[in-house]
Formats: C-alpha cells, structure tokens, sequence
C-alpha cells in the first residue's frame, strides 16, 4: 500500500526454534519400573477453529481502532452503536479502554462497578453478568482492566479471551461494537481476534493517517496466525474542519490510499460531542435533532448498506 512508505513496515518476528533435548539413557538393569520424567520439546501452539454458528444468526463484531489516540474511537463506538439501535437492530457496545470512557460517557463510573471486562477476560466470568442496559447494551469496563495485558500474558490462548467470551452472546445481537484502547498491544490483539471487520476513526491530520500504517501490518500479522476473515471495514474521517487546507488535503490523502474505504460521512468537529457525555448520554439522545447525531445516522446507514452489499455478493 502506498501510504506505508510513511513509515518502515514491520517485518513479523521468527519463530523461536526449540532447543534441542537430550533423551536420558534407560539404566542396563530397572528393578523397580516406574515412569521416566522425559522432558521433551514445547509443542508449537495448535490454533482453535472459530465457534460453530450451527446455522444460528450471529452478530457481525466490529472493533473501533487507532493506535493514535484522541481520534474519536469512543465516541464513534456509543453514537454509531446507538443510530444501528435507532434503525432497530440489536447493539452491545463493548468498553475494552482501562480509561474507562465509553463506560463514563453513559453515566456510570468506572471505580464504582464491582465487575467488568477484566473479570470476564482474565477471570473467566460470563461477559452477561458485566452487561448494562442504558441507551443500548454495554459491556462495561473498570480501571482494573489496565492490568489485564499483564494478567493474560500468563495463560494459554489469551489472545482469544474476548472471542470466548462472545460465545455467549453472539446470537443476542446484530452488531457487537468494540472500543479499544490507543495501542495495538493484547486487548486490542483480542479485539482483533473476535473481529469480523474493524472501522478505523481517522482524525483529519497527518499523524492520525500515519497510526494507520501499524495498524495495517498488526492486521496482516493476525489475519495470518490467528482471525483470517478480520479485514478494515471503512475509515472514518472525525474531527474534520472543511474550512482548513489541511483537513482537506487528509481528506484527499486518505481516498488517494484507501479509495472505496473511505466512509462518505464527514464526523465534523463540534462541542456537542463533548457535551453529550456530561450528561451520561449520547449525542443522538443529548441533541437527537442537531447536525452532530445525523452525522452518525448516516455513517450507520453506511454500515447497514455496506454489510447488506456483502450479503449480496
């Protein structure tokens, strides 16, 4: 891809080779047999299938990601979730941020909640029991999930805690949405890996368009050894002033690189995305009728008419 020239591309770490173990040598005479403690080489790591949909009606899982942060992640996660909701389809919004702010931008306070996404990836707790009902469904998160990265990587699978986890409730939603934090470390990994698509929200200025390069080679690193169908969805242009050259000319950058990706619905900069989450809601119920929430209807509007292209194809 053109835009990569940016910035070098990472080439994928090798392979550890296993160090070679010497057998021991069996004894000329064994009175007594027992077992013989042979150590032996650490087997590479066997993949697990994707869950069986046994013909049932699954959600397409969409992770919201950008290594940059301050790109409007959290606040295309809740407004997007909520116009898909408007449109009558079932959401769960997921809060895998230890900032917590999808978490806060409905009302509830993250140091407050006893259980969240934390004691669903590390502690294996059903995610159900971490799922609030506000404007639509969310899986809440806590400042303990800052510690998760940590907690998971010393178990097996961890990169698959969160699509485990989903189980359990794919076939209670038509879209499961996933704010991630602003790195591409192991729960961003796991949103990946739980993905069928991921919607970048690229703020309209040159670092933000340079986050999409690491993001790109992450991607093609999971596509290969882990999720195989995760692929980017759409780009989001937020924040973006038409009355600046440079948010223009990003603009003109991003359809040169990426052409039918790029959404056609412009999240322009506005005080009311700030508002709305003082008030514990989002910006299509804090003013329903103003330029700021027509924008997401129309981005979702997007997403139903570019998943039901898919479906036709």
């Amino acid at each position: 891809m053109a835009l990569s020239r940016l910035l070098p591309r990472l080439q994928p770490r090798p392979e550890p080779v296993p160090e070679p173990v010497e057998e021991e040598q069996p004894a000329d005479v064994d009175e007594s047999p027992r077992l013989q403690a042979v150590p032996a080489p650490i087997p590479a790591p066997v993949l697990t299938p994707a869950p069986s949909t046994d013909g049932a009606l699954m959600a397409s899982v969409i992770a919201l990601a950008n290594q940059k942060g301050g790109v409007a992640k959290t606040t295309t996660t809740l407004n997007l979730g909520v116009a898909l909701h408007e449109q009558g389809k079932r959401v769960l919004i997921i809060d895998l941020d230890p900032q917590g702010n999808l978490t806060m931008s409905q009302g509830m306070n993250p140091d407050a909640i006893e259980r969240s996404m934390f004691d669903v990836l590390v502690h294996r707790v059903p995610i159900s029991d971490v799922i609030k009902s506000i404007e639509v469904d969310i899986a809440v998160a806590s400042i303990d999930l800052a510690g998760a990265e940590l907690a998971l990587s010393a178990l097996i699978g961890r990169e698959r805690a969160l699509d485990k986890a989903l189980v359990e409730v794919r076939d209670r939603y038509d879209y499961i949405l996933i704010d991630t934090p602003p790195s591409l470390g192991l729960l961003t990994i796991n949103a990946f890996v739980a993905a069928d698509g991921v919607i970048v929200p690229v703020q309209c200025e040159y670092l933000s368009l340079r986050g999409l390069v690491q993001l790109e080679n992450t991607l093609a690193m999971v596509r290969e050894n882990l999720n195989p169908r995760v692929h980017v969805q759409g780009i989001v242009p937020t924040m973006y002033d038409g009355r600046t050259l440079h948010a223009r000319e990003a603009i003109e950058i991003l359809e040169e690189h990426f052409g039918d990706l790029i959404y056609d619905t412009r999240i322009r900069k506005t005080v009311r995305y700030a508002e709305a989450p003082v008030k514990g809601s989002s910006v299509l119920k804090y003013d329903p009728s103003g330029p700021a929430a027509q924008a997401y209807r129309d981005l979702a509007k997007e997403v139903l008419d570019g998943a039901q292209a898919r479906d036709d194809a």
